[in-house]
Formats: structure tokens, sequence, C-alpha cells
């Protein structure tokens, strides 16, 4: 598999635990880690499919997708330097966490239709059954959960 700027924690880019499935990638920051963020989820979400149990349906995909980008971009743009994507499948969830440089959490902003930009993350939050934003020892995570 192609990675591009990523690099995967395993030789395989996948590791089996029970009823979940994980993998996580590295990222340099640049443009080019969000198309290769967003395919490095495809591939994943291809691959937990042959895991009996576990296969994530095509609407819940895209939607992985569309998180994956929009978190990574919100990575890219604001924090410098690289930014590490972990996803897990359960039999009930997809968790998706994004880690980056910057200790400053995201502002939530309040739905504004006139607003011109800035709503990815408003976007997600309204996809998402769960939100966590954490600050780290070094910078913070974005921890968001999906219904399978």
């Amino acid at each position: 598999m192609n990675m591009g700027t990523a690099a995967a924690w395993d030789g395989l880019g996948i590791q089996l635990d029970g009823p979940r499935t994980s993998s996580g990638a590295a990222y340099d920051g640049s443009a080019e880690s969000i198309g290769d963020a967003r395919r490095f989820a495809r591939d994943f979400l291809a691959r937990v499919a042959e895991t009996p149990g576990l296969a994530v349906a095509p609407r819940v995909a895209g939607t992985v997708q569309l998180v994956v980008s929009e978190l990574v971009t919100n990575a890219c743009k604001y924090a410098p330097g690289p930014c590490l994507l972990d996803l897990e499948v359960t039999s009930s969830t997809v968790t998706i966490a994004v880690w980056d440089t910057s200790p400053t959490l995201p502002a939530v902003l309040p739905p504004d239709p006139s607003r011109v930009g800035q709503h990815g993350l408003e976007i997600v939050m309204a996809l998402s059954e769960g939100v966590e934003f954490q600050r780290e020892t070094v910078g913070k995570r974005i921890t968001i959960q999906l219904a399978r």
C-alpha cells in the first residue's frame, strides 16, 4: 500500500484484537497529508470489511473519510508539524482520533449559515455520537466516535 507521507504503526497497517480492529498512521503536516489520510481511512475500512462482524456500511465509511479529512485538514492548517491518525472499529463504533502539535483546543462556533468557512468541526460534531478534545503533554488529541 502506498502511504505517501504516512507511515503505518506496523508493517501491515492493521492490528487485530478480538472484536476490535485498529490502525494508525503519522503524517508530516503537508497539504498532501489530507488526501493521504483519507486514502488510509478508506483502505483501512476495506481491510476491516474482511473481518467477520466488523464491516462498516458504505454510508458510515463515507462519514469516516469526511471526518478524517476535516480533522487532518484542521491539524495541517492550525498546528505546525506532524499529526497522527488513529482509527478503531468495534462491534458498535468507529473511533477516529487525530493528534497534532498545537495545545490550543478548537473553538466550537455556533451554527451560522451566513458565516463563510469554518463549518468543518460543526459538521463533524453533527455527525458524531461523541466528541472529546484533550490536551496532551505535547499538543492535543481530538477523538470522534461514530455509530457503526
